[in-house]
């Protein structure tokens, strides 16, 4: 049965994406803007960097910017991909591989960058958070510190700190891992309900070999999440899903949920066959995204430049 299930949402997907495929031709033949609330007075529209070339990078789900080696970029792979870490630069050009020892990917969706145990020290945080048919009654979130040395020749084996989280009220699916650089907390965003929900997990809690019971934080009028980030300096959000990047700038001293209850503005965004990555540079001065190969369409890296502050 499961079997139908999914092959009924593949379905689904594949005619929910047909509008947004054909709204990606008219653009690019007319030079129409199909949403006109789309605005692009914070970040420029879209600038094609490079098609991914390598075959093994080809699920695309969460992306993240190194924090201390400009210009590079950590993206993994989805459900049951090598449990791998990929370091790009921000040309698109393959680098090499981080390799995550000990572990499996079941369903990564998600990769957030910012602090951690050590103060000072950058750590990427993967998301083990989906779980499209809500049978899994934990969450595992793994964490490394940035590789002290990125000129490795192929692959650096890594050894992850595990933490493993529960919903407060069932098991649900996820593919949106928000990390704040402010307080440390982290985030998971929902994916499947009509209006998302927003969980939280103290800083504090936060221990290799925890199991931690997440806090309902609120719910956004927001479906279908597939991905997000915070700048790191904290200012800026994102949640996209297929269709849509929602922005918010942050006041300072605000929690998340106080900026998230503030009405998004829409940012540019190239359709693309399955977008799930989005992710801020550390300045926040532009933002990437990356999809999965889709429909045989090749995934390609986009970037959005600022144009000005925002209010």
């Amino acid at each position: 049965m499961s079997f139908f299930i999914e092959m009924l949402l593949k379905l689904l997907f594949l005619f929910s994406i047909i509008p947004f495929l054909l709204s990606e031709k008219l653009q690019k033949k007319y030079d129409v803007r199909i949403n006109p609330q789309v605005e692009y007075t914070i970040f420029s529209g879209p600038r094609k960097i490079s098609q991914i070339e390598q075959r093994f990078i080809d699920e695309t789900s969460g992306m993240a910017l190194s924090q201390k080696y400009p210009g590079r970029i950590f993206v993994h792979n989805d459900s049951d991909g090598a449990p791998e870490i990929y370091v790009l630069d921000t040309l698109g050009q393959y680098l090499g591989t981080i390799l995550l020892e000990g572990i499996r990917n079941r369903d990564w969706e998600d990769m957030a960058i910012g602090p951690g145990p050590v103060a000072g020290e950058s750590y990427l945080y993967i998301g083990d958070i989906g779980d499209n048919f809500s049978k899994h009654e934990e969450l595992i979130i793994y964490r490394i510190p940035e590789p002290k040395d990125l000129t490795f020749e192929e692959s650096l084996p890594m050894v992850p700190e595990k933490i493993t989280l529960t919903y407060p009220d069932g098991s649900k699916d996820a593919e949106t891992m928000l990390l704040d650089p402010w307080s440390g907390d982290l985030y998971i965003l929902t994916k499947r309900d009509a209006s998302n929900t927003l969980y939280k997990v103290d800083a504090a809690h936060l221990i290799d070999g925890n199991s931690v019971t997440m806090e309902e934080v609120m719910r956004l009028p927001i479906t279908l999440s597939v991905g997000g980030d915070i700048s790191a300096d904290g200012t800026q959000v994102v949640i996209k899903n297929y269709w849509v990047v929602y922005y918010w700038s942050r006041n300072p001293g605000e929690t998340l949920a106080e900026t998230l209850q503030r009405q998004p503005r829409l940012l540019p965004y190239e359709p693309e066959p399955q977008g799930e990555a989005i992710a801020f540079t550390p300045d926040g001065q532009a933002y990437f995204t990356l999809s999965e190969k889709k429909l045989r369409v090749e995934p390609v890296l986009y970037r959005y430049d600022k144009v000005l502050k925002p209010d």
